[in-house]
């Protein structure tokens, strides 16, 4: 395999980064005298002595010299206890580096029927987003709530993009770190299958420079894949909203998830819902379709 394999030198990286987290009494290992660690976490020969392997095959795994077999990726995961969506992120980055044909060019529009499913959810906003967090499409409840988002132009039709460059994100979610940090964890998840694509790597570059929270966040390589949750935003017409949010995978395209934001019937979010609902229906219809969820 290749030394210079983007994917491998990546999960070199990353596991790097998990060691540095670890704990040496976390694992029943002695830490030693007091400053006696030059480096923060296990040491290298650590981590190989807990998987039974060399201390130089660890080293050129680390390197990004060497693909990792599948019990030793497998007990590398146990021995640096990394959470399912860390062992998933490893395993995409091994398996990618297997692969012999580069990974197929991603979508950037949603098909009819889709789009048609979406319009049809007159009292859900919902949307859909693509690979490196683009939203792809959307229906009105969603346009109405997503802050303009069918104003923006497709470049600026990103999640990370918005999270970071926006002023009003800041006041628009409740606890907009947290929302950030998954932001950053979940495109990073996303990155594994083509680590060097240039979409990629224009969009880190660009966050980078223009945010040193972003820049220090993408550099400590933490992922997450989270498929619902609860958040409340801030809207500048109904106020508080609290939301449960559901993220469904579409079998028509891998990269393509359909986000449905919903409240328990009754709950006071719920009821701004419904009143966001009838301003829409009662507003004149547009002729501009792609301001009303169009991509």
């Amino acid at each position: 395999m290749s030394a210079k394999d983007p994917h491998l030198e990546e999960l070199g990286q990353f596991l790097k980064a998990r060691r540095s987290e670890r704990n040496p009494t976390d694992l029943g290992l002695d830490p030693g005298d007091p400053g006696s660690r030059r480096v923060s976490g296990l040491r290298r020969e650590e981590v190989a002595a807990l998987v039974a392997i060399s201390q130089d095959y660890y080293a050129r795994i680390e390197q990004g010299r060497l693909a990792p077999s599948g019990p030793v990726l497998e007990a590398l995961a146990d021995a640096l206890r990394l959470t399912p969506d860390q062992r998933t992120y490893t395993e995409n980055l091994a398996r990618q580096a297997e692969r012999r044909t580069p990974p197929r060019s991603r979508a950037t529009q949603v098909r009819p029927q889709l789009q048609r499913l979406l319009n049809q959810l007159t009292d859900t906003p919902a949307f859909v987003v693509g690979r490196y967090l683009d939203i792809l499409a959307w229906n009105p409840l969603a346009a109405a709530l997503l802050l303009d988002i069918d104003k923006k132009s497709p470049k600026e039709r990103n999640h990370i993009r918005m999270l970071f460059t926006d002023p009003r994100m800041k006041d628009y979610y409740n606890d907009w770190e947290a929302m950030a940090r998954d932001g950053v964890a979940l495109l990073r998840m996303q990155a594994a299958d083509h680590p060097t694509d240039p979409q990629l790597t224009s969009l880190v570059g660009e966050m980078s420079v223009v945010s040193p929270q972003f820049r220090r966040w993408w550099a400590a390589r933490n992922v997450a894949q989270p498929k619902f949750g609860t958040k409340t935003i801030r809207h500048p017409e109904l106020g508080d909203l609290t939301v449960d949010w559901d993220s469904f995978h579409w079998s028509g395209d891998p990269d393509q998830y359909l986000t449905m934001w919903s409240a328990a019937p009754s709950s006071p979010t719920h009821e701004k819902f419904r009143i966001l609902a009838s301003w829409l229906a009662a507003a004149p219809a547009r002729d501009d379709t792609g301001s009303r969820g169009r991509a």
